[in-house]
């Protein structure tokens, strides 16, 4: 087995620079051993032996497709959960999605976009929800995309299948309605039925990226992402969301998140909810 030392305060300083320039993720001092932790899986992988031979390895040609895509993998943090804070969800039944079916009649889809989708709980849960407002709104056809930095969640949520403990928070009916549990040696998880998944489609992006959208959103969840991020990125984000968003359109973002103190055009609809009037 490698013996791999501790990253020391150079390399730490050398990855949190990169990490930074590539996400935007904000490493503090106190991540240090966060990151050792996370990247010595990678080195013993690869059979590096110093975190210095890792910085170098990633950033070599034939690895910068490669090898730097596990390590994005690595740093990204990806909690979610089904219907998590779920007055979003509220605000968007009530609120948003009656305004889309009286603003588009069924002429064009609505389209959401999960714009930090992890392992899919969330992409998921809109597309729960708008087929549920979809049943008492005829014609009212939607699409949500799901996008995320780490190709090892988007594998998983391109699945589609959970622990059944995972579905706590789903309300009932729709756990029956949209859900399939597991038998034999699938019980105790549950898959997310078609009906559901044709509406959701993957891809992997960087925030940080220029977006390649061509066609204006009308909803956007980029929830608890920003606290990873300093003033001036997520200053800049703020900013590239209100941009791909039709006018009318709402952002989400996290209970514990804040976007006061920022230079932006929002007006607040709701705590956390934000629209491009």
């Amino acid at each position: 087995m490698i013996n791999v030392n501790q990253i020391t305060d150079k390399d730490f300083k050398k990855f949190s620079e990169l990490i930074y320039e590539q996400t935007g993720i904000f490493m503090k001092p106190e991540k240090k051993e966060l990151l050792n932790a996370r990247l010595g899986k990678r080195l013993r992988i690869t059979g590096l032996d110093s975190f210095k031979k890792y910085y170098d390895y990633i950033l070599s040609p034939e690895q910068k497709e490669k090898e730097f895509v596990h390590f994005l993998d690595s740093v990204s943090t990806n909690f979610t959960s089904f219907f998590r804070e779920i007055s979003h969800f509220e605000f968007l039944t009530k609120t948003v999605l009656p305004e889309l079916a009286l603003k588009y009649g069924g002429r064009r889809d609505a389209f959401v976009w999960s714009a930090a989708s992890s392992s899919g709980e969330e992409p998921f849960t809109l597309a729960m929800i708008c087929q549920e407002f979809a049943r008492t709104n005829s014609n009212f056809p939607f699409r949500i995309l799901a996008t995320d930095i780490s190709t090892r969640v988007l594998a998983a949520a391109a699945k589609g299948v959970y622990a059944l403990s995972q579905t706590t928070k789903a309300p009932p009916d729709m756990l029956q309605m949209y859900f399939q549990k597991g038998t034999g040696k699938s019980a105790g998880k549950v898959r997310i039925k078609d009906e559901v998944k044709r509406h959701v489609t993957f891809q992997r992006f960087n925030l940080m990226n220029d977006f390649p959208w061509h066609e204006e959103m009308d909803v956007i969840f980029c929830r608890n992402v920003m606290i990873y991020f300093d003033r001036p990125t997520q200053e800049r984000l703020i900013q590239k969301f209100y941009n791909c968003l039709v006018k009318g359109g709402y952002l989400f973002i996290g209970h514990s998140e804040s976007i006061s103190g920022i230079k932006h055009s929002f007006a607040q609809a709701e705590a956390t909810t934000y629209q491009k009037l």
